[in-house]
């Protein structure tokens, strides 16, 4: 049986930019901008870096689909550098990369860098997807959007769980007014702006039933992350961050292919969730798990996550959140940097950012927004589709 890497790797150091309409900077001013932080954090010089990971998906700096704009921008020494892209989970990518690297021993210290430019490309989030991955094959990227697609998924839910579309949008509101009031404590978010219940069900449809401000925002951004051996981290800080445990899972195509799946979950996060806590040694999430970072790229997404990550009951986690379970002073605090919503999404990023928040919080550096004495931190990033995707789940521990 394979081991795992729990416990066999620490993140020393990190770096997040803020997120949002960046005109003023290229993809170079962002990657320096989140590398300098992260390499101040951990008080090192870059020739202490043995490898890279760069994560991206559209970025403009592309280089035939290289490492080269990472190496180049930061000027490293020769070092190997890989380019990693997997759809919105490109960042939680590069991250496995330099973690994985460490965990077998071939490196000491590494980076995991993700970063991006979206508003440069013009993409809106609204674009046919075969279209904007510039590939004419519709059985891979079939001619669907992402709101399009995740509204499916909203309407089915409501469905099969007996909610009434006015119920449903009214539970989906909360989600949203969580991370927009979370968001609004945050310096580096995109959005820092306080919403109420009826802000979002008066909103603009987008795709029914969501409306505008049930959808993550656009933007530019980048995160980094350093990571080292274990047994080296209390050489570099007194309150290094240990990775627990890291999944990724991708569809086998069997949501599609049969007739089990239903459309209320993604099949891919509950693979990807039981594994990473096992290898964790977590029993009861909904007990040991202190926080979360979830892909909210919609916020039907974050509800039905809850439900696959095993934290709510199938069907229940509307009580969750009418209860407040997942509010900043709940059990289990979902998105207390404001999650996608309201940090924003430059997808190559998206994953390590998530991460410098538990790595905050579990420092207790996150100002007021902190937790109060969080243990165990959750990310869960995702990319596609509900029936076509690509699943990040990374569990960190002080």
């Amino acid at each position: 049986m394979a081991e795992g890497i729990k416990d066999k790797v620490a993140i020393i150091g990190m770096g997040c930019t803020k997120f949002g309409e960046h005109w003023d900077k290229g993809s170079e001013d962002l990657i320096v901008e989140a590398f300098t932080e992260a390499i101040e954090d951990v008080g090192i010089e870059k020739k202490d870096i043995q490898a890279g990971w760069y994560g991206s998906c559209y970025d403009e700096l592309n280089v035939g689909k290289s490492a080269l704009p990472l190496s180049r921008t930061l000027k490293l020494p020769f070092i190997p550098v890989t380019r990693v892209e997997n759809l919105c989970a490109s960042g939680s990518e590069a991250l496995r990369g330099a973690v994985y690297g460490v965990a077998s021993g071939a490196y000491d210290i590494a980076l995991a860098l993700g970063a991006e430019k979206l508003k440069d490309t013009g993409y809106g989030g609204l674009s046919e997807v075969s279209t904007i991955l510039g590939t004419k094959n519709r059985v891979i990227f079939p001619a669907i959007s992402a709101p399009g697609a995740f509204a499916m998924m909203a309407n089915r839910y409501f469905s099969k769980y007996g909610m009434s579309t006015e119920e449903g949008k009214r539970v989906l509101a909360k989600i949203s007014v969580n991370s927009h009031k979370n968001g609004a404590k945050n310096p580096k978010a995109h959005l820092q702006r306080v919403i109420t219940e009826e802000d979002v069900l008066n909103a603009p449809i987008i795709a029914s039933p969501l409306g505008l401000f049930d959808c993550c925002g656009v933007s530019d951004g980048a995160a980094a992350a350093i990571v080292c051996r274990a047994d080296m981290a209390k050489d570099f800080r007194a309150d290094p961050v240990l990775v627990k445990a890291l999944q990724i899972g991708i569809s086998s195509g069997e949501e599609l292919g049969f007739t089990k799946w239903d459309g209320t979950s993604v099949e891919t996060t509950t693979r990807t969730a039981v594994r990473a806590y096992e290898e964790a040694g977590i029993r009861n999430p909904r007990e040991e798990v202190s926080m979360m970072e979830l892909h909210d790229c919609f916020s039907i997404t974050e509800l039905v996550t809850y439900e696959d990550l095993q934290i709510s009951p199938r069907g229940k986690a509307r009580n969750d959140i009418e209860d407040g379970f997942f509010a900043l002073e709940g059990k289990i605090p979902s998105q207390p940097d404001g999650g996608l919503k309201c940090f924003g999404h430059p997808i190559g990023a998206s994953g390590l950012r998530m991460l410098y928040e538990m790595y905050k919080q579990l420092q207790g550096k996150a100002g007021e927004r902190q937790i109060q004495d969080p243990r165990i931190g959750l990310t869960h990033n995702l990319g596609g589709f509900p029936q076509m995707n690509v699943v990040s789940t990374v569990i960190v521990g002080s």
